[in-house]
């Protein structure tokens, strides 16, 4: 298989790209990268030129913020088939308003911003299908904003559990360092093993590890509840960057 079909049946992998028809496609692939990052390794650092975007393959990448003084905020964690980024195309003189750093080994598609403008301007239907993606993850932001204003600490971990658990609601591994997820949380790292602790405490959640098993979720759910939470809202807030799934998957 030549590297442009190879990166074609990758960029498929994300929803976005696999509205996308023959051409545009190929397109795209000619003037993407492929990318490999070492755990730790930046993609790209808060302020340079934004004029590339990406989607992940495999790994993840935490995107975060530098304060003045130098503390980090979390702003999200990238899983597998997730773009982010795209939305700087728009703008005249685009930096990247946050830093990209692997958290594990990782491998990323890097595609030209400039030429899929150029793309966008000559199709009204792909303009309107990313416009509709976009206003999707505005939704989770809205949603997380209201969370972060209106939840408790509590309600947000519950919320994350019961939105990153396995398909059956048993259990979730703990992929990315406490730290980071806290911050991810906007909690303080020691509040968020409090939270856990007492969860495992009262028979919620028991802790081996990296490995989360929920005991009672029906208890767990009725903490992220009384913040108004529903499973709807949990997606919106915390599967953000991650494009919808495909129907019937």
């Amino acid at each position: 298989m030549s590297t442009s079909e190879q990166l074609k049946n990758d960029l498929i992998q994300s929803f976005m790209f696999a509205r996308l028809n023959g051409a545009q496609l190929d397109r795209v692939a000619q003037h993407a990268v492929r990318i490999r990052l070492d755990e730790g390794e930046m993609l790209f650092q808060q302020n340079d030129r934004a004029e590339r975007f990406y989607v992940l393959l495999r790994g993840q990448v935490k995107l975060f913020r530098l304060g003045p003084s130098g503390n980090e905020k979390v702003i999200e964690i990238v899983t597998p088939c997730s773009t982010f980024a795209e939305a700087l195309m728009f703008l005249e003189r685009p930096v990247f308003p946050v830093g990209a750093q692997a958290l594990q080994p990782a491998e990323v598609i890097s595609i030209d911003a400039a030429d899929f403008a150029r793309m966008l301007r000559e199709s009204v239907d792909t303009c309107f299908m990313l416009m509709g993606d976009m206003s999707q993850r505005l939704r989770g932001l809205i949603r997380e904003i209201d969370d972060l204003s209106l939840s408790s600490a509590t309600c947000r971990v519950a919320s994350y559990v019961l939105a990153k658990a396995s398909p059956d609601g048993s259990s979730l591994d703990l992929e990315v360092p406490k730290q980071t997820l806290a911050s991810r949380l906007s909690v303080q790292p020691e509040t968020f093993s409090r939270i856990i602790r007492n969860l495992s405490d009262q028979g919620i959640l028991t802790v081996r590890g990296s490995r989360v098993e929920i005991n009672d979720q029906a208890r767990l759910q009725q903490i992220a509840n009384v913040c108004g939470l529903t499973d709807v809202s949990l997606a919106e807030t915390f599967h953000y960057p991650c494009p919808p799934s495909k129907p019937g998957t």
